[in-house]
């Protein structure tokens, strides 16, 4: 990790989330855990670290990018076809066991992860806009590691990505502070959020504090940021009747519009021993979802075998909105406002304007990082 750590220690700036303290301390803002680093240490992330009394944070590299369809991050109620330019960097507050990002969230953590600095790459703000126009993206997206401690970075992208006319979004865990949120609130429209169980003993075993996630959830709607939530189910772990009824009993609470994608597990990195999650699993948690008053509810994960839980419908009349197989689009039916057609009723969302230029049958193009 130490030839990793240093050749990342060269790709950072001074930090904007954060204060001074005495003794040449720091205190960091970009999450929850509100690190408190004193001179010559690192924050819980590890990529964010004290040198000679001020915060230095990671800038000028990507660690993963790729052009793939919105619906992948996912988002479904955010420019439905449209191709989202998602980088990432290496590094994450959290240590989830099953993390399919590993490679680059826990880089710093895991020795395995050291071949990360083969795919490290500099690369400037307006060389990312420049990849989006190449790729027709609409979106540009951070995403990959947790973006809440690569903010500043994220931002210096955006402000360009917006002044060119993209939509800029954060795919996160939600363990943020309102620092943070406030300083990315003016750039980013989507902010999608894994809701990862609603025990706390079990967040203590990712690193995190449930309350901090369920705070940055409200906090996140309350600024006014297109909000979606995501919960892996995964069997023995969070997928009991009453843990599915509490999680969707708080988002309903938060808005009963926003989406919950329950979407299905698969072994992954250490996490190896309970069985993949079933489509019955999913399907009970989406049903549940639907009965705790939520109006939009997805399961994700198993293309083709989720029946009405890959599409849009109309939470009035029932009319099928956006027809979906996995991440395809194989119909869409709102008018440029974002209402069902047939009664006029608003669905809430990001919408196209014009949903003549919505991708139907249509894949994203990935972009190989050397």
């Amino acid at each position: 990790m130490s030839v990793l750590a240093d050749r990342l220690d060269d790709l950072t700036v001074e930090g904007i989330l954060y204060e001074h303290l005495p003794d040449h301390a720091v205190r960091c803002f970009a999450c929850g855990h509100r690190c408190l680093i004193r001179e010559g240490k690192r924050g819980i992330c590890q990529v964010r670290f004290n040198r000679g009394g001020d915060l230095r944070v990671p800038w000028g590299y990507v660690a993963a990018l790729q052009s793939d369809p919105i619906e992948k991050k996912p988002f479904f109620h955010v420019m439905p076809g449209s191709n989202a330019l998602t980088f990432g960097m290496l590094g994450c507050d959290f240590h989830c066991g099953y993390c399919q990002n590993w490679f680059t969230s826990q880089a710093m953590r895991d020795p395995a992860s050291d071949a990360s600095m083969a795919y490290i790459r500099k690369i400037k703000p307006d060389e990312m806009v420049e990849l989006a126009r190449r790729v027709k993206a609409s979106v540009v997206v951070s995403s990959y590691n947790e973006p809440l401690i690569t903010s500043e970075w994220a931002v210096d992208i955006f402000k360009e990505a917006k002044a060119a006319g993209l939509m800029c979004a954060y795919v996160s865990n939600g363990n943020n502070t309102p620092e943070v949120m406030e300083f990315i609130k003016p750039y980013i429209s989507a902010y999608k959020v894994d809701l990862k169980c609603m025990q706390e003993k079990n967040y203590h075993k990712l690193g995190g504090v449930l309350k901090n996630v369920l705070d940055g959830i409200q906090r996140a709607h309350e600024l006014g940021l297109w909000v979606e939530v995501v919960t892996l189910v995964i069997p023995g772990f969070n997928d009991s009747n009453e843990e599915l009824w509490d999680a969707a009993r708080f988002v309903a609470g938060v808005s009963r519009d926003i989406p919950w994608h329950v979407t299905a597990f698969h072994k992954d990195y250490k996490m190896t021993d309970p069985a993949n999650t079933d489509v019955r699993t999913l399907l009970r948690a989406a049903e549940i979802g639907r009965e705790a008053g939520l109006r939009y509810v997805y399961a994700g994960n198993i293309p083709g075998r989720a029946g009405e839980y890959e599409n849009t419908t109309c939470p009035n009349c029932n009319t099928t909105l956006v027809k979906r197989s996995g991440y395809v689009i194989l119909d869409y039916r709102l008018t440029a406002n974002g209402s069902c057609p047939k009664c006029g009723t608003k669905v809430p969302g990001v919408w196209p304007q014009d949903s003549s230029n919505v991708q139907l049958n249509g894949y994203g193009m990935p972009i190989p990082v050397y």
